[in-house]
């Protein structure tokens, strides 16, 4: 187990159907923004097997002020990420679960 303290978080977006590519690939775009961002340990884009309309993303943090500051900057400073369009694109609000991680393969 590690001994150094994360955190951790998944959020589980669901597209408008026939819509889960693209908010994929946005989310794919948002990844790629946060590299060599302060604090971020891991940054897992996924797609639901068995339902392609749903976005999962988990994250690991050293702690959430790094995870809500790098993300609020990657957004603002790249100007192919627009929120509104992520939002618009969204069947219902996104799910938030944050978590303690304790350890595991790759932290």
């Amino acid at each position: 187990m590690s001994t150094i303290p994360r955190v951790g978080r998944i959020m589980t977006f669901t597209a408008k159907p026939g819509r889960g590519a693209e908010l994929a690939s946005i989310m794919l775009q948002v990844a790629e923004g946060l590299r060599g961002s302060l604090g971020c340990e891991l940054y897992l884009v996924s797609r639901d097997a068995e339902a392609p309309d749903t976005v999962r993303v988990v994250e690991a943090w050293t702690d959430f002020a790094s995870a809500d500051a790098a993300l609020a900057t990657t957004v603002a400073t790249h100007a192919d990420i627009d929120l509104n369009a992520v939002l618009g694109m969204l069947a219902e609000p996104p799910e938030q679960i944050d978590l303690d991680a304790l350890g595991g393969v790759g932290l």
